[in-house]
């Protein structure tokens, strides 16, 4: 009914000729526009800010923050072992990773290699020591390990995954 008021007051205000006709009808028409806004009930929570955005942003599914989780969260670390192969940065290593993992096409266990850098911060560490990598935050651009020591296993064969190399098998004679 308010739309049709000011509907009204609009057709009156463009057919009537003389100005002060104009400017009383205008009048008119602002009084009642801002009665009918006035009259006219948001249902909207964010009309007067009486929602804050904060506290929509989040959907309440989630546990409350204040309150205490009864499963303590775990956090799995990612350790590799590998050795050291080059030590001469200042507090980073080298460590070159050896896995088996089945070929691609011929679906043979081949030996992978991969090198990743290493924080070192005490320059503990030689090359050829076998150390065990730590994920942590990232230090550099290409650093998010840290290098621990470890003790290397006593095993038959000095290989890097406990089978012997060629070079340190006994020759045939």
């Amino acid at each position: 009914t308010n739309f049709i008021c000011i509907y009204e007051c609009k057709v009156a205000l463009s057919s009537s000729s003389s100005s002060k006709t104009q400017s009383s009808l205008g009048r008119t028409m602002t009084s009642l526009i801002t009665s009918s806004l006035q009259a006219l009930k948001l249902s909207s929570p964010f009309a007067h800010g009486s929602t804050p955005l904060s506290s929509l942003s989040k959907p309440n599914s989630f546990p409350n923050p204040k309150m205490p989780a009864l499963v303590p969260v775990i956090r799995a670390m990612k350790t590799m072992q590998g050795r050291v192969v080059c030590a001469t940065n200042d507090k980073t290593v080298a460590v070159e990773v050896v896995r088996l993992a089945p070929h691609p096409k011929y679906k043979r266990r081949v030996r992978m290699k991969k090198k990743y850098q290493a924080h070192d911060p005490d320059n503990q560490f030689k090359v050829g020591d076998v150390v065990l990598l730590e994920k942590s935050r990232p230090i550099s651009k290409t650093k998010s390990f840290v290098a621990l020591p470890v003790v290397a296993r006593k095993s038959g064969g000095d290989g890097l995954l406990g089978i012997p190399l060629e070079s340190q098998q006994p020759a045939a004679a």
